[in-house]
């Protein structure tokens, strides 16, 4: 006798009516074990769909705005400039004018405009050159060339159109040297005037330095020279009246130091005027 699917089954022979416990118990434990796999598929399908939603959650939170977008929206390599290339410098071609030549501006009156007196041709107080150094005594400056002289050297700087002559003195050791510049107004009369004076600087005695080279009588060593529109001129002689002799090189040295450095200055003025008008602004 049965109830159905799933009902209690009678034991064959049984006529009193009495339940097959074995059956019975058989059929309880094969319902237990469908419904423990019941639970436990369901627990996995249940464990897996939150590992999704778990994973779809941190994928989404993880994105930024910048990643929202689609691809639509983002740059393509077309878009961008397709000429990357810096720009190139540009030379001119016309080349630049040569610099100024130092020499120009000391060859004539009208390109030799920088100040000119005994202070800046013959600054401060001492002259050191090499190992020998000289003390400045007393300057002059004066437009009347010839009173600066003795002898032809007079007439030979107003024939040529001498403009002034500076003058100083250095001593050292008892000798004595007058240094004496004569400006002109070129170059080719500078050299004119040197040519023919010869000699007759006048000694230039005073602040402290005797009097040298006077009077005729002693004799002193001369010394002549030019530069640009520039003549200048040398007397050198001891200040105790002694004469110079040939080889003395304690009077030699004091003449040729000053001229050398008379030299230098007059370079000094040319390159000077030469650095400025390279400097100036074009006009």
């Amino acid at each position: 006798m049965s109830f159905g699917q799933g009902g209690p089954s009678w034991g064959p022979g049984d006529n009193g009516g009495t339940p097959d416990w074995a059956a019975l118990a058989d059929e309880a434990a094969a319902r237990s074990r469908r419904k423990r796999w019941l639970l436990i598929g369901g627990g996995a399908v249940a464990t897996a769909a939150v590992v999704a939603i778990v994973a779809t959650a941190i994928v989404t939170t993880g994105s930024s705005k910048d990643d929202s977008k689609s691809a639509s929206e983002l740059p393509s390599p077309q878009t961008l400039p397709s000429d990357t290339a810096q720009p190139q410098p540009s030379f001119s071609s016309v080349a630049p004018p040569p610099p100024p030549n130092p020499h120009d501006f000391i060859s004539s009156a009208k390109k030799d405009k920088a100040p000119l007196s005994a202070d800046t041709l013959f600054p401060g107080k001492t002259l050191k050159m090499g190992d020998r150094t000289y003390t400045k005594g007393p300057t002059a400056r004066t437009t009347n060339c010839s009173s600066a002289t003795l002898g032809s050297l007079g007439s030979a700087l107003e024939s040529n159109g001498c403009e002034q002559v500076i003058r100083a003195t250095y001593v050292k050791d008892g000798v004595a040297v007058t240094i004496g510049v004569a400006t002109f107004e070129t170059e080719a009369k500078a050299n004119k005037a040197k040519q023919e004076a010869g000699i007759g600087l006048a000694p230039l005695a005073g602040d402290g330095v005797p009097g040298f080279c006077d009077g005729g009588h002693s004799v002193c060593r001369n010394l002549s020279n030019s530069y640009g529109r520039y003549a200048y001129f040398s007397i050198t002689g001891y200040t105790n009246g002694k004469s110079v002799t040939k080889g003395d090189k304690n009077a030699f040295a004091p003449g040729d130091d000053l001229s050398e450095f008379t030299f230098r200055q007059i370079v000094a003025r040319g390159e000077a005027q030469a650095s400025a008008a390279a400097a100036a602004p074009a006009r």
